[in-house]
């Protein structure tokens, strides 16, 4: 299971480029195209890159999103669905996936559907602490969502 094209330029159309670190909606220290660990080691205040480095950040980080959700997955994929999972679990993190309804449905064959993605759409306000609807992230699952039901040209 490997990321192809469409799965890497849907994660860097949702996670933006940064050349310097910056602490993301979650608190967290990030750089490039979402990235938060380099080598094993936390992102920190001050640290900085080119596109190439976040390119080859980004291509590591979804080959470990990968190897993380390859054994959870039963059912034989098409290289849209590996792509739109890979962005799902690159964004949410491979446990959020592991315990997911979306998981389950693609291993017992279950229909997958839109709302499967969209549920996983909401943050928490740190100023109120409830949960609330992110514009950017629910955009983020429609797409991934629209891939992974488009059959593979691969």
């Amino acid at each position: 299971m490997e990321i192809g094209q469409r799965g890497l330029d849907l994660i860097k159309r949702f996670e933006g480029y940064s050349s310097r670190a910056y602490l993301c909606p979650a608190g967290v220290w990030t750089i490039g195209y979402g990235t938060t660990r380099i080598n094993g080691l936390p992102v920190r205040p001050g640290m900085t890159c080119d596109h190439e480095e976040a390119e080859e950040w980004l291509r590591q980080d979804c080959n470990t999103t990968a190897a993380g959700i390859y054994p959870l997955i039963y059912a034989d994929l098409h290289q849209n669905q590996v792509d739109a999972l890979i962005s799902f679990a690159y964004n949410l993190g491979v446990g959020v996936f592991k315990s997911s309804s979306l998981r389950r449905a693609i291993n017992t064959g279950q229909e997958v559907y839109e709302e499967l993605f969209t549920r996983w759409s909401k943050a928490r306000d740190p100023r109120t602490g409830k949960l609330r609807v992110l514009p950017g992230l629910l955009a983020r699952r429609k797409q991934e969502y629209v891939l992974f039901s488009e059959v593979s040209n691969a």
